[in-house]
């Protein structure tokens, strides 16, 4: 009885003893409220985890994760204390000969986690443990310790410990699961119009957009989307149209699939789901249906035979690949649809650009990061190319472990890989399309990353510079043969794949008269053949006129009909290659075109140089269009040129902060291109005194303003950057060529302009240099459409190359490049 009395009044005093220790750190313990994201399962700066060695602490104020090498660290900079220190102890569990256990016996098992290794079979065993860790003294308190501790901290473990993970709050709390169904849905009436969406050449019906375009489901408008900062979407029209018609519900033109489409209500101001969508597109010659039936065709018939051969070519199946680790060959897990995340990203942390401007920088991006890391971009590049590269993740298995695998010939792959979760999240913010679970195209999510990129380097290094090239567009007036040249800035090449080239045409001929014949009498379909196609050919594609539709000719003062061709007015230290693969087909199916291509490993493109306006040629006149009015309000003898402006794109550059008539002045003076186009013309211009003065528009007697006196071209790069500029530049010693095609490459941007040119370092006789690149990498899809299938991509490292196939790293025996989708070439230095 005494005993028993004595251990009560220990544990009496000892409760007392923790109620006190914690009474200076109570008020900074909170309990977890709805919509607090618990981050139990990863670090915010690594990929530690509760099945790390040395667990995981959970901040008990903010609920952020922290590994043991980073705790310190967030201890320091917010003097929060009390953290949750989480650990998940997995081992295999063996029998009395040594073998495993076919089955999973758990020890305490508490936490909310998604395990972080693949389990193949039930022959592991996991016990969680979790610890009250109160800093900088490291006092532990095992949880739970609902005796000792005080009410509060009980309930706040409790509610931490029960909580779900940040990821499967995420994945519960995701767009794809937001969406409800448009009130407008059901009693939708749609016009009979005549209206039919062919399944390509869309353009925006008001302005020259061509892409994020909207088909409202009412009357068939084809219109773009609205114009966001960052230079994505377009302007307005189909926002405006809804204002002018209170027509409500969108699609999206190039996100219609079998499997649905990303639809918009204007009216409710937010995605919605559309449970006619079918029938609502038939209404215009869309047909879901048939890609249904289409789809499920090509699953089950011998026509998916090339599909089966390109999965075990470009995956390399059926060969002994040998696994690689270490700093370099880490694998990325694949989350469900998200390989083209992880494939991109591998590409780019190859890349010394990217290693040394995130990787290279940790410690200061991290010493740096905000008080939630998790949002900040930098600091989620830095910590997956540290991931990447570390080697901490890409460690082989013990040779114990390989003898044992090898005896029970259950040989598995070791490769641990890391969850891009976080990473995920933070880079998809916002976006319908990647923040979804769906499959996405890897040349759109490279194209969104490059946009982050630049939006987050102001101020600093800014490493996707290595894809930035200039590109000469010549157009020519048909009728008056004059000619203009322009340049825009770009980081990727399309390269056309002409199937008329294929060196086995007469081979595909045959096949198509035999699949013909085979369908008219329901036989079996021949065996399928590939086209051929030279690379050369897909650079003489590249090379040949293009019809622009709508040309104004300056000339002529009116709409005439005009080609383009497009060269290099510069080279880029990396040159990224895209093959248009897909297209769609009458019937509004995706189809991806069953091709090969030799692509070569050195690549020249000294003939498609840039040369300018060249001798003979005549230049068209630097004029805009005039609009005239029908009537004159200063007087008979003249007509004043109308102040023809879209109020709505004026609107969005003044809610920037700019002068309404600043904006008014860049739209007039960009011939209503949308935001985008005068946004550059107002900082090319903001330093002018009349900047903020209203418009004063010339009559129509009067000459009009050219181009060239408004500081613009036909897109805002291709003015020669104005004298003052380049005085400042060349004042500082630097040279005159090297200085104008800084300012080029920065669209005049003087501050810009000084970082190029301290990190693009002129070349000697730069323009007699060959423009010569070396292949390094390249990324495969596997699968009949972006939406939908495999990506997986080679790397070419240490002179061998590897492929990565999510978390698995090997050596490549045979890598498929004739296959592949996106190729990266690394710019030689000439000797």
């Amino acid at each position: 009885l005494r005993s028993h009395c004595g251990a009560r009044s220990r544990n009496a005093k000892m409760a007392a003893d923790l109620g006190e220790l914690l009474v200076p750190y109570m008020p900074t313990i909170r309990v977890p409220r709805t919509g607090d994201r618990v981050f139990k399962s990863e670090c915010a700066f690594s990929y530690d985890s509760p099945e790390s060695e040395g667990g995981l602490y959970v901040c008990m104020n903010t609920f952020l994760g922290f590994g043991r090498e980073h705790v310190e660290r967030h201890y320091r900079k917010t003097g929060q204390s009390v953290y949750m220190l989480l650990k998940r102890h997995v081992k295999e569990v063996r029998g009395a000969a040594g073998g495993a256990i076919s089955r999973r016996r758990n020890g305490r098992v508490f936490l909310d986690l998604e395990l972080n290794r693949d389990f193949n079979g039930d022959e592991y065993e996991c016990e969680d443990e979790a610890k009250l860790v109160i800093f900088p003294d490291h006092f532990e308190i095992p949880l739970p310790n609902i005796e000792e501790l005080p009410a509060l901290v009980t309930i706040a473990c409790d509610a931490a410990l029960n909580a779900a993970s940040a990821y499967k709050k995420q994945e519960s709390d995701s767009w794809d699961e937001e969406i409800q169904v448009s009130k407008h849905a059901r009693s939708l009436r749609q016009q009979d119009n005549g209206v039919r969406i062919p399944p390509s050449g869309w353009k925006c019906q008001k302005c020259e957009m061509r892409e994020n375009l909207w088909l409202n489901l009412t009357d068939g408008a084809v219109l773009c989307g609205k114009w966001f900062f960052d230079g994505a979407g377009g302007n307005g029209h189909a926002l405006d149209h809804y204002k002018d018609t209170n027509f409500p519900l969108a699609v999206k033109l190039d996100n219609i699939t079998a499997d649905g489409a990303d639809i918009y209500s204007f009216d409710e101001e937010e995605a919605v789901l559309d449970p006619h969508i079918s029938e609502h597109l038939q209404h215009f010659g869309i047909d879901m249906l048939q890609m249904q039936q289409n789809g499920t065709e090509n699953d089950n018939t011998e026509s998916v035979r090339p599909r089966v051969s390109e999965w075990e070519v470009i995956q390399e199946s059926g060969m002994k690949l040998k696994e690689v680790y270490g700093s370099g060959f880490t694998g990325i897990k694949n989350l469900g649809n998200s390989c083209y995340l992880g494939t991109t990203m591998q590409v780019l942390f190859s890349i010394p650009e990217f290693q040394r401007a995130y990787v290279g920088n940790l410690q200061r991006i991290y010493d740096y990061s905000p008080l939630d890391p998790t949002t900040d971009f930098s600091t989620q590049m830095a910590k997956l190319g540290h991931g990447l590269l570390s080697g901490l993740y890409s460690k082989p298995p013990m040779k114990s472990e390989l003898i044992e695998q090898v005896m029970r010939e259950e040989y598995k792959h070791q490769s641990k890989g890391i969850s891009p979760k976080m990473f995920k999240a933070m880079v998809s913010k916002g976006h319908p399309e990647f923040s979804s679970n769906r499959q996405q195209d890897a040349h759109e999510f490279f194209l969104h990353l490059i946009n982050l990129v630049e939006r987050n380097s102001a101020g600093s290094e800014n490493p996707s510079d290595v894809f930035r090239y200039l590109v000469e567009e010549r157009v020519q007036c048909c009728q008056t043969q004059k000619v203009c040249y322009n340049q825009k800035v770009d980081y990727l090449m399309q390269l056309p794949a002409p199937m008329e080239a294929a060196s086995n045409r007469e081979e595909l001929i045959a096949y198509e008269a035999k699949r013909r014949e085979a369908e008219e009498n329901m036989r079996a379909p021949p065996e399928p053949v590939r086209a051929r196609i030279p690379f050369t050919a897909c650079l003489q594609a590249f090379t040949e006129p293009e019809n622009v539709p709508d040309f104004w000719s300056s000339a002529l003062q009116a709409k005439s009909a005009g080609v383009k061709t497009s060269r290099f007015a510069s080279f880029p230290e990396y040159l990224v290659v895209q093959i248009k693969k897909f297209t769609f087909g009458v019937d509004w199916v995706p189809k991806k075109l069953d091709l090969s291509i030799d692509v070569p490993d050195f690549l020249d493109l000294s003939r498609l140089r840039g040369t300018g306006l060249q001798a003979g040629e005549e230049e068209l006149p630097d004029l805009t269009p005039p609009i005239v009015l029908p009537e004159d309000t200063r007087g008979k003898d003249h007509f004043q040129v109308s102040p023809d402006i879209d109020e709505s794109a004026a609107m969005q550059l003044a809610e920037m902060g700019f002068p309404l008539e600043a904006c008014r002045k860049a739209v007039y003076y960009t011939g209503n291109m949308g935001p985008e186009m005068a946004f550059n013309w107002i900082i090319a211009h903001m330093e002018e005194p009349d900047f903020a003065e209203p418009l004063a528009l010339p009559s129509f007697m009067e000459p009009g303003p050219s181009m060239a006196s408004l500081g613009l071209a036909a897109t805002p790069l291709d003015n020669q950057p104005p004298e003052e500029s380049i005085a400042i530049l060349t004042s500082m010693g630097f040279p005159r060529r090297h200085t104008v095609q800084a300012l080029k490459a920065t669209n005049n941007n003087l501050e810009r302009a000084l970082d190029w040119i301290f990190t693009h370092p002129e070349r000697e006789e730069e323009e007699e240099e060959e423009p010569s690149y070396e292949l390094f990498a390249f990324i495969s899809h596997m699968g009949a459409s972006t939406m939908s299938g495999r990506y997986v991509c080679h790397i070419k490292k240490e002179g061998r190359w590897v492929i990565f196939n999510d978390h698995k790293v090997c050596l490549s025996e045979r890598p498929p490049k004739d296959l592949g989708y996106i190729y990266f070439y690394r710019r030689l230095s000439s000797c």
